[in-house]
């Protein structure tokens, strides 16, 4: 970590590779643990070669069983350890719920704080070519409702850093992180050492006629959103990246809402019971008379996702989509929408294998 330099650029995979490396390298206690983490392609290159650097006894290849791999990570973090877990698609995840949920977020509050295992569950999101319905879910609302988790959604190599780093120095909680796999080839210009992802929701973008709030890489999609809109309607949206589902910065949402009077979500997953529920309920409970027109939630379609790319363009969300709703909210007839790919061919070609 000490060899980055400020302004530097780095891809997201890069920055999550540079985070890795930093927990092994600082502490003999940090252990990698995941279904491909020794794979050549070392997840995404996130991991390449810290097997070869480290070891076997801390680079740990797991079978495909993830209640075990779950529940061992559960047992090093009692006995001292601080583990990286990887699920190489967030939806494997759900086989251990029982570890995470009931054992890894309880044991604190189960033994009066004597026990307070700790670690970081790396869980990989978003579309890649014909994975289907047991292979495209985005959970984070599910984990978000759960005490004793903190989730967070790094949209940018500044964010994965900044947040990252600050866990595996201070390795005091659990951790569930969603990384979109449309993201790791993607380059940051690096900004470092200001902290402002550790706050759970920091502005990406300063606007007076609308707030989007958005995770992940829907973040990138309502920045481009907002260029078009301020390009072709004179619109001017503020966008917010919501850093952390689960411990939003509550205040900062609401001034926003405040100042624009409207408000679009966009979030990786399904609409209802979700991401955009959760920030709807903040404005509701705070006031929600400082809204001018009703909140609009940009997410999937409510459906498992379909296997062909054709239906797969219709299911995510995009810029297109982003545009059509912040039209809506505004009173703005729709005139002109963005042309182009979806963000998955947008941002980069998927090179598998997972």
């Amino acid at each position: 970590m000490s060899s980055l330099k400020q302004n530097a650029e780095q891809t997201y995979a890069e920055a999550i590779y540079s985070c890795m490396n930093f927990a092994m390298e600082s502490t003999s206690d940090s252990i990698l643990i995941g279904q491909g983490i020794g794979d050549f392609k070392g997840i995404f290159g996130t991991t390449t070669g810290l097997l070869e650097k480290y070891g076997k006894q801390r680079v740990i290849e797991t079978p495909i069983a993830e209640e075990m791999m779950t529940g061992f990570a559960l047992g090093a973090s009692l006995n001292g350890l601080y583990p990286i877990m990887t699920h190489i698609r967030a939806d494997f995840s759900f086989v251990a719920m029982n570890q995470i949920i009931n054992l890894f977020a309880k044991y604190q509050y189960m033994f009066g704080g004597q026990f307070k295992p700790a670690g970081l569950i790396r869980m990989i999101v978003g579309r890649s070519w014909g994975q289907g319905a047991q292979h495209a879910q985005s959970p984070q609302s599910l984990f978000s409702h759960v005490p004793g988790i903190r989730v967070i959604m790094p949209h940018s190599a500044n964010s994965v850093i900044e947040n990252y780093k600050h866990e595996i120095e201070n390795r005091n909680r659990l951790v569930i992180s969603f990384e979109h796999r449309n993201l790791y080839d993607i380059n940051f210009k690096l900004e470092l050492n200001h902290g402002n992802y550790l706050n759970g929701s920091t502005v990406q973008r300063a606007g007076k006629d609308l707030t989007i709030v958005a995770t992940s890489i829907m973040v990138l999609e309502s920045l481009r959103a907002a260029q078009f809109m301020e390009e072709n309607y004179g619109l001017n949206a503020e966008v917010i990246d919501m850093t952390s589902t689960s411990h939003p910065d509550k205040k900062l949402i609401f001034e926003s809402v405040s100042k624009t009077g409207r408000l679009i979500v966009a979030d990786t997953s399904w609409a209802p019971y979700g991401v955009g529920a959760e920030v709807s309920r903040i404005i509701c409970e705070k006031n929600p008379s400082v809204l001018k027109s009703p909140i609009q939630t940009v997410g999937m379609e409510q459906t498992p996702c379909p296997t062909g790319k054709t239906l797969e363009d219709m299911f995510y969300p995009s810029v297109r989509t982003l545009v059509k709703s912040a039209l809506e909210v505004c009173g703005k007839n729709v005139e002109k929408l963005p042309e182009g790919e979806s963000y998955r061919d947008f941002y980069r070609k998927f090179k598998g294998p997972f």
